[in-house]
Protein backbone atom coordinates (compact mmCIF):
# COMPACT_ATOMS: atom_id res chain seq x y z
CA UNK A 1 0.00 0.00 0.00
CA UNK A 2 1.18 3.46 -1.04
CA UNK A 3 1.44 6.09 1.43
CA UNK A 4 2.02 9.15 -1.30
CA UNK A 5 0.30 12.15 -0.25
CA UNK A 6 -1.84 12.42 -3.48
CA UNK A 7 -1.50 16.04 -5.14
CA UNK A 8 -4.47 18.14 -5.19
CA UNK A 9 -5.39 20.81 -7.68
CA UNK A 10 -6.31 24.16 -5.31
CA UNK A 11 -8.62 26.68 -7.18
CA UNK A 12 -8.70 24.43 -10.73
CA UNK A 13 -10.64 26.36 -13.20
CA UNK A 14 -14.08 25.79 -14.13
CA UNK A 15 -14.17 23.25 -17.13
CA UNK A 16 -17.90 22.05 -18.18
CA UNK A 17 -19.23 18.81 -16.46
CA UNK A 18 -16.12 18.84 -14.06
CA UNK A 19 -18.36 20.37 -11.33
CA UNK A 20 -21.41 17.89 -12.49
CA UNK A 21 -18.58 14.75 -11.95
CA UNK A 22 -17.89 16.05 -8.52
CA UNK A 23 -21.62 16.28 -7.14
CA UNK A 24 -21.73 12.81 -8.48
CA UNK A 25 -18.44 11.83 -6.63
CA UNK A 26 -20.24 13.05 -3.47
CA UNK A 27 -23.59 11.01 -4.37
CA UNK A 28 -21.93 7.72 -5.13
CA UNK A 29 -19.80 7.82 -2.62
CA UNK A 30 -22.75 9.26 0.29
CA UNK A 31 -25.34 6.38 -1.07
CA UNK A 32 -23.12 3.57 -1.71
CA UNK A 33 -19.52 3.99 0.10
CA UNK A 34 -16.21 3.97 -1.43
CA UNK A 35 -17.04 0.47 -2.60
CA UNK A 36 -19.83 2.25 -5.23
CA UNK A 37 -17.46 4.81 -6.58
CA UNK A 38 -16.30 3.96 -10.84
CA UNK A 39 -16.01 5.70 -13.33
CA UNK A 40 -19.13 3.98 -14.42
CA UNK A 41 -21.44 5.16 -11.77
CA UNK A 42 -19.91 8.67 -11.73
CA UNK A 43 -20.90 9.54 -15.15
CA UNK A 44 -24.33 7.41 -14.74
CA UNK A 45 -24.97 10.38 -11.97
CA UNK A 46 -23.81 12.79 -13.99
CA UNK A 47 -24.97 12.01 -17.07
CA UNK A 48 -22.32 12.63 -19.07
CA UNK A 49 -19.48 9.66 -21.04
CA UNK A 50 -17.04 7.98 -17.97
CA UNK A 51 -14.01 9.30 -20.55
CA UNK A 52 -14.86 12.36 -18.93
CA UNK A 53 -13.98 11.47 -15.20
CA UNK A 54 -10.24 10.45 -16.61
CA UNK A 55 -9.88 13.58 -18.53
CA UNK A 56 -10.85 15.65 -15.58
CA UNK A 57 -9.40 14.01 -12.74
CA UNK A 58 -6.80 11.34 -14.44
CA UNK A 59 -7.36 8.83 -11.58
CA UNK A 60 -9.74 7.38 -8.92
CA UNK A 61 -7.90 8.74 -6.17
CA UNK A 62 -7.24 12.63 -7.52
CA UNK A 63 -10.71 12.67 -8.31
CA UNK A 64 -11.38 11.50 -4.25
CA UNK A 65 -9.44 14.58 -3.06
CA UNK A 66 -10.89 17.10 -5.24
CA UNK A 67 -14.56 16.01 -4.39
CA UNK A 68 -13.36 16.27 -0.86
CA UNK A 69 -12.13 20.26 -1.37
CA UNK A 70 -15.05 20.48 -3.13
CA UNK A 71 -17.34 19.60 -0.64
CA UNK A 72 -16.10 21.37 2.40
CA UNK A 73 -16.27 24.15 -0.30
CA UNK A 74 -19.78 23.49 -0.69
CA UNK A 75 -20.70 22.91 2.98
CA UNK A 76 -18.82 26.17 4.48
CA UNK A 77 -20.27 28.11 1.49
CA UNK A 78 -24.29 26.96 2.49
CA UNK A 79 -23.34 27.84 5.96
CA UNK A 80 -21.90 31.46 5.47
CA UNK A 81 -19.25 30.39 6.97
CA UNK A 82 -17.05 32.09 3.82
CA UNK A 83 -18.28 35.67 5.29
CA UNK A 84 -17.62 37.05 8.51
CA UNK A 85 -20.64 36.48 10.81
CA UNK A 86 -22.38 40.49 12.02
CA UNK A 87 -23.15 38.76 15.06
CA UNK A 88 -23.16 35.61 17.54
CA UNK A 89 -26.39 34.61 16.52
CA UNK A 90 -25.19 35.03 12.45
CA UNK A 91 -22.58 32.71 13.52
CA UNK A 92 -24.77 30.18 15.65
CA UNK A 93 -26.80 30.07 12.84
CA UNK A 94 -24.18 28.91 10.22
CA UNK A 95 -23.36 26.52 12.73
CA UNK A 96 -26.75 24.81 12.66
CA UNK A 97 -26.99 24.99 9.16
CA UNK A 98 -23.82 22.88 8.69
CA UNK A 99 -25.57 20.60 11.69
CA UNK A 100 -28.82 20.15 10.00
CA UNK A 101 -28.30 20.26 5.87
CA UNK A 102 -26.77 18.39 3.17
CA UNK A 103 -26.67 15.00 4.58
CA UNK A 104 -25.00 14.12 1.45
CA UNK A 105 -21.89 16.14 1.66
CA UNK A 106 -21.35 15.16 5.47
CA UNK A 107 -21.72 11.28 4.61
CA UNK A 108 -19.34 11.74 2.19
CA UNK A 109 -16.85 13.24 4.03
CA UNK A 110 -17.37 10.97 7.29
CA UNK A 111 -16.99 7.92 4.71
CA UNK A 112 -13.42 9.16 3.38
CA UNK A 113 -12.64 9.76 7.35
CA UNK A 114 -13.26 6.23 8.14
CA UNK A 115 -11.55 5.19 4.53
CA UNK A 116 -7.96 7.27 5.63
CA UNK A 117 -7.97 4.46 8.78
CA UNK A 118 -7.08 2.07 6.12
CA UNK A 119 -5.74 4.10 3.39
CA UNK A 120 -2.60 6.32 4.92
CA UNK A 121 -2.43 8.22 1.82
CA UNK A 122 -5.83 9.96 2.50
CA UNK A 123 -4.71 11.08 5.73
CA UNK A 124 -3.15 14.51 3.98
CA UNK A 125 -6.54 15.24 2.80
CA UNK A 126 -8.24 14.31 6.32
CA UNK A 127 -5.61 16.36 8.18
CA UNK A 128 -6.86 19.38 5.45
CA UNK A 129 -10.78 18.63 6.05
CA UNK A 130 -10.10 19.31 9.80
CA UNK A 131 -8.05 21.90 9.72
CA UNK A 132 -10.47 24.16 6.93
CA UNK A 133 -13.41 23.87 9.88
CA UNK A 134 -11.51 24.16 12.48
CA UNK A 135 -10.18 27.26 10.88
CA UNK A 136 -13.42 28.65 9.45
CA UNK A 137 -14.70 28.38 12.87
CA UNK A 138 -11.59 30.33 14.83
CA UNK A 139 -12.20 33.05 11.73
CA UNK A 140 -15.66 33.82 12.77
CA UNK A 141 -14.71 33.98 16.22
CA UNK A 142 -12.08 35.94 15.78
CA UNK A 143 -14.28 38.23 13.20
CA UNK A 144 -16.33 38.88 16.52
CA UNK A 145 -13.25 39.68 18.78
CA UNK A 146 -13.93 36.01 20.48
CA UNK A 147 -10.14 34.73 21.19
CA UNK A 148 -11.07 32.34 24.45
CA UNK A 149 -8.56 29.39 24.64
CA UNK A 150 -9.98 25.94 23.17
CA UNK A 151 -13.37 27.88 22.17
CA UNK A 152 -12.99 26.96 18.37
CA UNK A 153 -11.90 23.44 19.33
CA UNK A 154 -14.95 22.96 22.07
CA UNK A 155 -17.61 24.27 18.76
CA UNK A 156 -15.85 22.17 16.52
CA UNK A 157 -16.35 18.77 18.42
CA UNK A 158 -19.85 19.46 19.26
CA UNK A 159 -20.85 20.43 15.56
CA UNK A 160 -18.73 17.36 14.22
CA UNK A 161 -20.28 14.91 16.73
CA UNK A 162 -24.18 16.88 15.88
CA UNK A 163 -23.23 16.20 12.25
CA UNK A 164 -22.08 12.85 12.56
CA UNK A 165 -25.10 11.61 14.39
CA UNK A 166 -27.60 13.62 12.23
CA UNK A 167 -26.24 10.90 9.44
CA UNK A 168 -26.38 7.92 11.75
CA UNK A 169 -29.61 8.15 13.83
CA UNK A 170 -31.40 11.52 12.94
CA UNK A 171 -33.05 13.36 15.97
CA UNK A 172 -33.65 16.63 17.77
CA UNK A 173 -30.87 18.37 18.03
CA UNK A 174 -32.60 21.56 18.90
CA UNK A 175 -31.70 21.61 23.05
CA UNK A 176 -27.97 20.85 21.89
CA UNK A 177 -27.89 23.90 19.40
CA UNK A 178 -29.44 26.10 21.96
CA UNK A 179 -26.68 25.09 24.45
CA UNK A 180 -24.08 25.18 21.65
CA UNK A 181 -25.50 29.09 21.04
CA UNK A 182 -25.47 29.86 24.65
CA UNK A 183 -21.96 28.68 25.08
CA UNK A 184 -21.04 31.20 22.27
CA UNK A 185 -23.22 34.28 23.47
CA UNK A 186 -21.54 33.87 26.98
CA UNK A 187 -18.89 33.66 25.18
CA UNK A 188 -19.74 37.32 23.41
CA UNK A 189 -20.80 38.56 26.93
CA UNK A 190 -17.40 37.77 28.38
CA UNK A 191 -15.38 38.98 26.37
CA UNK A 192 -17.25 42.47 25.74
Amino acid sequence: MSTATLPVEQNAPAQPGREALLRATVTVVAQGGLRALTYRAIAAEAGVSHSLVRYHFGCRDQLIAQALDYSIDQSLEASSMRQPAASYRDFAAGLETLARRQEDIHAFQYELLLESRRRPELQPHVDRYYETYRTAISTQLAHLGLHQAGLAETIWFALDGMVFQQLVAPGEIDSALHYLRQIIKSAAQFDT
